[in-house]
């Protein structure tokens, strides 16, 4: 049962999730995260830690295209293992409806 990233990510990309996660098993695109599933352990400590709610079990219905997203994108964007600043719209964002139209498949840019 791994946790999944979904819509509520994209263009917030809040990253208080990532400072919890003891397995460091986000990886970063650039307007979203994902949790690789064959690497999260279920300890669910970065679901409570989401500003933007946007973290859920996987057992939760609906899930499986979220599922499978963050699957293809934890095996092609960049490990991140230290919290960041959310993107600068994220306020604006947060809380806005189907937003996977707006999901970049570019990776994050490194430091």
């Amino acid at each position: 049962m791994p946790y999944v990233v979904t819509d509520n990510c994209i263009k917030c990309k809040y990253t208080d999730c990532v400072s919890v996660c003891p397995v460091d098993c986000f990886y970063e695109g650039e307007n979203f995260l994902v949790i690789h599933p064959d690497e999260c352990i279920d300890c669910g400590v970065c679901e409570p830690e989401c500003p933007a709610e946007a973290i859920k079990p996987d057992t939760e219905p609906g899930l499986e295209k979220w599922l499978t997203l963050n699957a293809e994108y934890a095996k092609v964007w960049p490990n991140i293992t230290e919290r960041r600043d959310p993107l600068p719209e994220a306020k604006e964002w947060d809380g806005v409806a189907d937003k996977l139209q707006y999901l970049s498949p570019e990776p994050a840019k490194q430091d």
